[in-house]
């Protein structure tokens, strides 16, 4: 990680050779010149992104080996419970509407984060009062109010009267890390770390879980409660990510499936590996939106499925691949 942070630096619409970031961070931490052009471009704006492209690819990866567990489908991803959904709902409304424009610069981030959360909180009522938190009930309440809340998302876009807003939701559905700020690196980064944490003490239920919720409670697993809990701590890790990064694809979906075809389905094997493999992919996704089409930027969904899928079908075509019992 180290070294995929130092050389990432040195790439952009300015490139900078290795030795100069080298030396731009030697001269932070230590007594030497400072120039403070160079300065400027490593440590304000070109490393807080590179780390929170690590914590955010991290996390999504994470929360999407979660998530396939909790409903045991490998089609899912960390957007399946409407999340990614009621963050567009928050951030359009911040930009179509100037809603929480008290908040500055932290606007469009806690506009998409109390839409992530309101969202989850929605789809977790439904479906607990409709008998319970099981897989087939969560999938099919999540995607239902996914479809309803990117009507209203889309609605507000419709109406709005600003020439630019379908262009700017458009971009920050497909995810972005330009403007990072250290300010912005420190919630998912705790946030991330705790839910991965909180993970792995669990691998061992999450691991009869996914066989079964009838071998789970045969091995004393409590299921219903670890079902809760996975959902309220996958709901709160994905809202963080959205609302920092946007929506991003791919990561979060495949990443678990790439990590199991390395390393095999048991969670204590898998997770760290899912984690790294998702940090480091995303840092280098986001290397390539920046110097692809250089001074533009692009989504960094864009790049995700398009430099991702090939990696992962030539894997999935040499290994044989196992999820949920079945190969």
């Amino acid at each position: 990680m180290l070294v995929t942070a130092v050389v990432s630096t040195g790439f952009g619409a300015e490139p900078l050779p290795v030795g100069v970031v080298v030396e731009a961070l030697a001269a932070r931490f230590g007594d030497g010149p400072r120039d403070p052009a160079y300065d400027a471009i490593v440590w304000e704006l070109r490393l807080p992104r590179t780390l929170l492209g690590f914590v955010v690819g991290a996390g999504l990866a994470v929360a999407g080996a979660g998530i396939q567990t909790l409903v045991r489908n490998p089609l899912a991803d960390p957007y399946l419970l409407g999340v990614s959904s009621g963050a567009s709902v928050g951030a359009t409304a911040v930009i179509t509407l100037g809603v929480l424009s008290g908040a500055g610069t932290w606007a469009l981030s806690v506009g998409a984060l109390l839409g992530a959360l309101a969202a989850s909180a929605i789809v977790f009522g439904i479906a607990l009062l409709q008998g319970g938190l099981t897989p087939l009930r969560l999938v099919l309440t999540g995607t239902v109010l996914s479809a309803a809340f990117s009507s209203i998302a889309s609605f507000m876009v419709f109406k709005s009267s600003e020439p630019q807003a379908a262009q700017s939701v458009l971009f920050w559905l497909l995810g972005s890390l330009s403007g990072t700020t250290w300010a912005q690196l420190w919630l998912p980064l705790v946030t991330v770390v705790a839910c991965f944490a909180l993970l792995m003490s669990a691998s061992g239920w999450l691991d009869a879980l996914a066989v079964g919720p009838e071998t789970a409670a045969a091995l004393g697993v409590p299921v219903p409660a670890l079902r809760i809990a996975l959902f309220v701590l996958l709901s709160v890790l994905v809202g963080v990510l959205v609302a920092v990064a946007g929506g991003i694809g791919f990561v979060g979906l495949v990443l678990p499936h790439l990590s199991r075809l390395l390393v095999g389905p048991r969670h204590r094997a898998s997770l760290p590996v899912a984690a790294l493999a998702g940090g480091l992919f995303l840092v280098w996704v986001d290397v390539i939106t920046r110097v692809a089409v250089r001074p533009t930027e692009i989504p960094l969904s864009v790049v995700t499925g398009l430099i991702g899928a090939p990696i992962f079908l030539l894997l999935l075509g040499r290994r044989a691949y196992r999820f949920g019992g079945e190969s």
